[in-house]
C-alpha cells in the first residue's frame, strides 16, 4: 500500500509499465495477442483478487460472470445491431453485476469449502444453460463469431482499435481504470472492512458490522470485473467463445492469482503472464502437444510449493530482506493509568443516565437435553461495575454471548437501554452500545494495530454498512483522533504501526479491550481479561481496568478473585447455570455457599479459585 507522502506512486509505476509493455516484452518471446490476453485476464483477476485475496472469499464460478458480461454484450454488438463496443461492453458488466447479486444471495448463505463448492455449482449451470437452452441466442458450441473490433465514438469521428498494438491500447487504458478503481477500494473504510472479514468475520461483525452486505458487494464487484473483461474478449478475438463459461476458465483465474500473489492486486496479471507465456511455450516452441497441461500442472505446483506468497508476494519479501523495516520500540516495562483517563473517548448516548441499563429476565439456553443457563434474573445499574463468578462449567461465557446476541436464547428476554434486544443479532448489539471483549484474544492478525482500531471505530462512526468505496479511510471524520485516544488509554500509542502478530501476550490483552472501548460502549462486557497473564502483565491490566472503569458502566467475568473484588461494587455467582447469589465483595468473599461451589473455598492467601 503506498503512504500517504506517495499516494500515487503505484499508480504512476503502473501507467509507465503499460507504455513500456507492449516494446519490451516481444523481445521476451510474447507475442501480441499473448499481451493482449494478459490484460484480459488481469482485469478479470482484479475483480477476483479483491473477492479472495482480500475479502478470503475462494469463488470457482467466475466464469459464469465472465460468460454472461461477454456473451451479452457480444450479442448486442452482432444481434441487435448495437454499434458503440464501450457501452456494449459496460452493458454487459452492469448485467453480470445483476447476475452476481441474486447468485450472491445464495452462495454467501454459506462460508468455508460450502461457499466455494456453491459456485462451482453455479457455473456449471450456466454452462448447461449457454449450451442448451439459450443456445439460439450465445451460439451454444460454436460460441457468437462477428463481434467487432474495439471502437470509440468521439461524437465526432469514431475511431478503431484493430491492430494489435491498437487493441492493446484499448485494453491497457481499461486495464489501467480497473486497477485505480480496485486500489482506491482497498484505501477505503470497505477495504479495510474486507480484510477484516478475510481475517476474523466473526470479530468484525462482533464490532458492529453487516459482513454479510459487504461480502455480497465484493462478490458483486468482482462479478463486474469479470463481465467486463470477458467483454473486451469477444472484441479481442472477434468471437465470443463459448468456452468461457467452463469450468477450466474459472479454474485458470485461480490459478493464475495464485500464482501471482493474493492480496496484492497485481498478482493476477503476474500469473496471468506466466500461465499463457509457459502455455505458448510449451505448445509453440517445444511442440508438446497434448503434454503441454501436463507440464504446464507440474510448473504451477513448484511454484506454489517454493512461492507460497505467490511472485509479488516474494518480490516483496526480497526488498523488505533488502530493506529490512525500521526497528519498533520496545513495549514500556510498567503501565501506570491515570483513572479517568478516558473521559475524551466518545460514548454512545443512553436513552437515560439513571436506574437499569440492562434488564435480563428467566433467561435460559438449552443445547438439545443441556441446559446452559436456566431462568436468570440479571439487573445492571447505569454507572455500575458489575463482576461475574463461578466455577468452569457455570454457564458464564454462555451468559456472556447471550447478553451481546452472539447466541439467541431459548427464552427469556434481554432489555437494552429501555430496548428488547433479545432477539437482534450481534452487529445490532454493537450498534446500539453493547459491547463485548474476549477471553481469548479475537483480533485481525494481519494488520496493524492502528488498522485494527481502526475496524472498531468504523462502526461507530460510519454505522452498520455503508458504501464509501471511493473515500480514504483517513478522510473519515472523527477516525484519527478515536484511534489515537483509545491507543493512548490501553497505552499502545507506540506501537500503532506494528502488526499485531509482533505484540506481546500483554499487548495484545490490551488491544483486545482497546476493540471493545474504540466502539464507542455505553455497556462494556469484559470475559476473563486477564486470562493468561503473568503477574506483571496483571498489574498493569487492573491499572488499566480501573481507568476504563470511571464513570463507565461495566460487566467483568475473571477468575482471579483480589482483582475482580478490588474493582467491582457487586458480584453475581453463577453456578450450574443459574443465580446461586448476589451481593458486594465482602459479602461474596465469606459467604459458605460461594465457597461450597468452588469445590473446598478461596485459597485465603491468593484469593483466586
Amino acid at each position: 500500500m503506498p503512504t500517504r507522502q506517495r499516494p500515487f506512486l503505484i499508480e504512476a509505476l503502473t501507467l509507465l509499465a503499460l507504455i513500456a509493455a507492449p516494446f519490451v516484452l516481444p523481445y521476451l518471446g510474447f507475442n501480441p495477442t499473448t499481451i493482449n490476453r494478459i490484460l484480459i485476464w488481469g482485469l478479470v483477476g482484479i475483480g477476483f483478487d479483491l473477492l479472495f485475496g482480500f475479502t478470503g472469499l475462494l469463488s470457482f464460478g467466475q466464469a459464469a460472470f465472465f460468460g454472461t458480461g461477454g456473451m451479452f454484450a457480444a450479442y448486442l454488438l452482432t444481434e441487435v445491431g448495437f454499434g458503440n463496443t464501450v457501452a456494449a461492453a459496460l452493458i454487459g458488466m452492469i448485467v453480470a453485476g445483476i447476475v452476481g447479486y441474486f447468485i450472491g444471495l445464495l452462495a454467501l448463505r454459506r462460508t468455508g469449502i460450502y461457499f466455494a463448492m456453491i459456485t462451482v455449482a453455479i457455473a456449471e449451470v450456466f454452462f448447461f444453460l449457454e449450451f442448451n437452452p439459450l443456445s439460439a441466442y450465445t451460439g451454444g458450441e460454436n460460441g457468437l463469431p462477428g463481434v467487432p473490433p474495439p471502437n470509440l465514438n468521439l461524437g465526432f469521428t469514431t475511431l478503431t482499435f484493430s491492430s494489435n498494438l491498437e487493441m492493446y491500447g484499448f485494453f491497457a487504458f481499461w486495464y489501467f481504470v480497473g486497477l485505480v478503481i480496485a486500489l482506491r477500494l482497498v484505501r477505503s473504510p470497505v477495504g479495510l472492512l474486507l480484510r477484516a472479514i478475510r481475517d476474523n468475520p466473526l470479530r468484525a461483525q462482533a464490532l458492529g458490522h453487516n459482513i454479510h452486505s459487504y461480502k455480497l458487494t465484493v462478490f458483486v464487484v468482482a462479478a463486474m470485473y469479470s463481465g467486463f473483461a470477458g467483454s473486451l474478449l469477444g472484441m479481442m478475438q472477434g468471437f465470443m467463445p463459448p468456452d468461457a463459461f467452463m469450468f477450466h476458465t474459472s479454474g485458470e483465474i485461480v490459478m493464475q492469482t495464485a500464482i501471482g500473489g493474493a492480496g496484492w492486486l497485481f498478482g493476477p496479471l503476474l500469473g496471468a503472464a506466466v500461465w499463457l507465456y509457459l502455455a505458448d511455450f510449451f505448445q509453440t516452441t517445444l511442440n508438446l502437444g497434448a503434454t503441454w497441461k501436463l507440464v504446464l500442472g507440474i510448473v504451477f505446483v513448484l511454484l506454489i510449493v517454493f512461492l507460497r506468497h505467490g511472485m509479488v508476494g516474494a518480490i516483496v519479501d526480497l526488498y523488505r530482506l533488502v530493506r529490512p523495516p525500521k526497528p519498533v520500540p520496545p513495549a514500556p516495562a510498567v503501565v501506570t493509568v491515570n483513572p479517568g483517563e478516558d473521559k475524551l473517548l466518545r460514548r454512545k448516548a443512553t436513552a437515560s443516565t439513571s436506574g437499569a441499563i440492562l434488564q435480563v429476565t428467566g433467561l435460559t439456553k438449552r443445547y438439545g437435553g443441556l441446559v446452559a443457563n436456566s431462568d436468570i434474573d440479571f439487573r445492571v445499574d447505569h454507572g455500575e461495575i458489575r463482576g461475574i463468578i463461578g466455577p468452569n462449567g457455570a454457564g458464564k461465557s454462555t451468559f456472556f454471548k447471550m447478553l451481546t446476541c452472539e447466541v439467541i436464547p431459548t427464552s427469556g428476554k434481554i432489555v437494552f437501554d429501555g430496548r428488547d434486544i433479545t432477539s437482534l443479532g450481534v452487529a445490532d448489539a454493537c450498534q446500539l452500545g453493547l459491547t463485548k471483549s474476549y477471553q481469548i484474544n479475537q483480533l485481525f492478525d494481519r494488520l496493524t494495530v492502528r488498522q485494527n482500531l481502526a475496524i472498531a471505530a468504523l462502526g461507530e462512526l460510519r454505522g452498520k454498512f455503508k458504501l464509501d468505496m471511493l473515500k480514504s479511510v483517513s478522510k473519515v471524520p472523527g477516525l484519527d483522533p478515536q484511534i489515537a485516544r483509545t491507543a493512548k488509554l490501553v497505552h499502545l500509542g507506540d506501537r500503532l504501526d506494528t502488526p499485531v502478530s509482533e505484540l506481546a501476550y500483554g499487548e495484545k490483552r490490551r488491544l483486545e479491550i482497546g476493540l471493545a472501548l474504540a466502539t464507542s460502549p455505553s455497556l462494556l462486557l469484559l470475559d476473563e481479561p486477564l486470562a493468561g497473564m503473568s503477574p506483571q502483565e496483571r498489574v498493569e491490566t487492573v491499572a488499566l481496568l480501573k481507568a476504563i472503569a470511571v464513570g463507565r458502566t461495566m460487566i467483568v467475568i475473571d477468575h482471579d478473585m483480589d482483582s475482580l473484588f478490588e474493582l467491582v461494587e457487586r458480584i453475581t455467582v453463577l453456578q450450574e447455570g443459574r443465580v446461586l447469589v448476589e451481593g458486594t465483595p465482602d459479602e461474596i468473599r465469606n459467604n459458605a455457599a460461594v465457597q461450597e461451589a468452588y469445590l473446598g473455598g478461596i485459597d485465603d492467601e491468593t484469593g483466586v479459585a
